[in-house]
């Protein structure tokens, strides 16, 4: 269990290196690359070891109160699997020369940041909570 406002600071910082990525995308490489770290930092956070989730829980955590309640942490992590499909197609487009391929994937993965960032919609939990219910009411059928 987690605090559901562990991946909303992490939401926050992935944002604003989504939008340096595209700000910078007029040099492909240097996007791919930015858009590379992303990747990785997607590819800890599926794995339940994401570098912004230490961030929130050694600076920001300590000086908030306690969570008015925690939440499963599979459905933020299946979201971290599915940022990092679109960090990778898009580190891939961008090093590969298809500038504005890898503007859409990386603009994908910002939308689903900010909305999770800005208020709270985890784009990629409900996906996974809605597979978790199609799957479950198969299984019982």
């Amino acid at each position: 269990m987690i605090d559901p406002r562990g991946p909303r600071f992490g939401a926050w910082i992935t944002t604003f290196v989504l939008v340096i990525t595209l700000l910078l995308s007029g040099n492909p490489t240097v996007a791919g690359v930015l858009l590379a770290l992303q990747a990785v930092v997607f590819a800890l956070g599926s794995r339940g070891r994401s570098p912004y989730q230490v961030l929130f829980k050694t600076f920001v955590r300590p000086r908030l109160q306690p969570p008015a309640e925690l939440e499963d942490e599979a459905p933020p992590r299946f979201a971290q699997t599915v940022g990092l499909g679109f960090a990778f197609a898009g580190t891939v487009a961008f090093l590969a020369g298809a500038t504005l391929t890898g503007q859409i994937f990386t603009g994908f993965a910002l939308v689903a940041a900010l909305l999770n960032a800005a208020v709270g919609l985890c784009l990629g939990c409900e996906v996974y909570l809605l597979s978790k219910r199609f799957t479950t009411r198969g299984a019982t059928s």
